[in-house]
């Protein structure tokens, strides 16, 4: 058994917030591999399913960020799973919007929710640290990670979610490199084909420039009698 967390704040005035892509993550797995109804469990929400043929109980925390680690601390004793049985799904300010990327144990990195859990069950758990961008100047990030993803955000965040729900397996199976290769290609997108290129016409043969250059020039009327029609006759052989 495995458990998988995703971390924001309940409530819908925090739904779209960019600091809730974790608890998007989760309800995209949960949709994508039909995983049992949300019910509550844990100072949090729960649902079970299946991944990769290992058994998989999802949690969104529902004691706001700051206190992630008493609701997913609480599953893992009640398991009696150890920190590696654990994979957190949360935003990380320090990576581009987009980009994914999956890593075991280290610092919290600033993030109220992953230091609380760190508090709670230790930090050697697995990563899933999702690009949001950072705003610049450290006195925007809250009100950053707070606000709402931009309309324009779309056309990358939900070819992300559907890559990690999609490819959610991999992570069981331990396969990162092939998730976070799956993630960026999703987000990438492929190449556009290049247009076929219209059937060429055969086309007279160009002349060179320098004919192009020359006009045409008009044709020279032979005398037929007289001393020089007989010349010219006499010089070409003609009759």
């Amino acid at each position: 058994m495995l458990v998988f967390a995703g971390l924001g704040n309940p409530g819908a005035k925090y739904a779209d917030n960019r600091h809730n892509v974790g608890f998007m993550a989760a309800d995209a797995i949960a949709r994508r591999h039909s995983f049992s109804p949300w019910s509550k469990k844990f100072q949090g929400l729960i649902a079970e399913g299946t991944l990769g043929g290992e058994k998989i109980i999802l949690i969104k925390p529902q004691t706001f960020m700051n206190l992630s680690g008493q609701s997913v601390g609480e599953a893992l004793r009640f398991y009696k799973l150890g920190p590696e049985a654990l994979t957190v799904f949360y935003d990380e300010i320090d990576l581009a919007e987009g980009k994914l990327r999956i890593k075991t144990g280290g610092g919290a990195g600033g993030h109220n929710g992953i230091r609380s859990i760190d508090g709670h069950v230790g930090n050697a758990y697995r990563r899933v640290r999702i690009g949001v961008g950072h705003p610049g100047v450290k006195e925007m990030v809250q009100h950053h990670v707070l606000g709402d993803f931009a309309k324009a955000d779309r056309e990358w965040l939900e070819p992300l979610l559907e890559a990690i729900a999609d490819n959610a397996a991999m992570i069981v199976k331990g396969d990162e490199s092939g998730f976070m290769n799956k993630a960026a290609l999703a987000v990438q997108g492929k190449a556009a084909p290049e247009p076929e290129k219209p059937e060429r016409k055969h086309e007279p043969k160009q002349q060179s420039h320098v004919r192009q250059a020359r006009p045409p020039q008009p044709a020279v009327k032979l005398p037929e009698s007289g001393p020089m029609a007989a010349m010219l006759k006499k010089l070409f052989g003609k009759d």
